[in-house]
């Protein structure tokens, strides 16, 4: 079984931190951060590998202690990544192997987050276009949805009649009489008379019109007498 103090140097690279935890058994940690994906966004797993007294013969025992911004389905993805890699190199020196497999695992799921998000960003820039779309056709007339409109346009004139005929009827019921308007005000008993009255100081009598009455020749002692007969021999 191979033994150290330090993280094998073929596992540290530019993405890679390695602790060492133990010496017997071997065990150390490394924590693998992918390559930054849109809005620096980057996705990161530890692994703890312990060696086993017959590695590399036999695949170092291995977990993921941590991770950040991972989903379940992720980590079950890696582990299941980890056996067959530590399978397919049974007999060589392998975590350097794993560890490779592991980032260039993360970047893809970085590449899947970004063309996720791209996939929605386009989704919801079609709903919105189809939204506008809608708004600015108004809606598609149909047969059914006609006359569901027509029916209800009906209902509402029936009812708008049916208010104005109410009204009327109520404004019928209030509406006085003459008889009852004398009763309610004594002063239109007089109000003839005094209309009369006032007019009477006011009236203007042109006096020509009657000035050649003693020339005409009235028989008013005729009882055949017809003054419109008179009017049209003047014709």
């Amino acid at each position: 079984m191979a033994a150290f103090s330090q993280c094998p140097l073929a596992v540290i690279t530019f993405h890679v931190f390695c602790t060492v935890l133990s010496e017997h058994p071997s065990t150390f940690t490394i924590t693998v951060t992918s390559d930054a994906g849109e809005n620096e966004d980057t996705i990161e797993v530890t692994l703890k590998f312990i060696y086993v007294e017959k590695y590399p013969d036999e695949p170092p025992l291995y977990e993921i202690v941590s991770q950040d911004n991972l989903e379940d389905s992720d980590v079950e993805g890696i582990l299941t990544l980890l056996q067959q890699q530590a399978e397919e190199n049974l007999g060589m020196v392998m975590v350097f192997t794993l560890v490779t497999a592991v980032q260039e695992r993360l970047n893809e799921i970085v590449d899947q987050i970004k063309s996720r998000r791209e996939e929605e960003k386009r989704k919801k820039e079609k709903e919105a276009e189809e939204a506008e779309k809608v708004a600015f056709q108004g809606t598609v007339v149909t047969i059914e949805n006609f006359l569901s409109w027509k029916a209800k346009f009906e209902q509402e004139m029936a009812e708008i009649k049916r208010k104005k005929q109410k009204e009327e009827e109520q404004s019928g019921k209030n509406k006085l009489t003459g008889k009852q308007l004398f009763e309610r005000d004594h002063n239109l008993d007089t109000s003839d008379i005094q209309f009369l009255e006032d007019a009477g100081n006011n009236v203007e009598v042109d006096e020509s019109l009657f000035q050649d009455l003693d020339d005409l020749d009235l028989d008013e002692d005729d009882p055949d007498f017809d003054p419109v007969d008179l009017e049209s021999d003047d014709d």
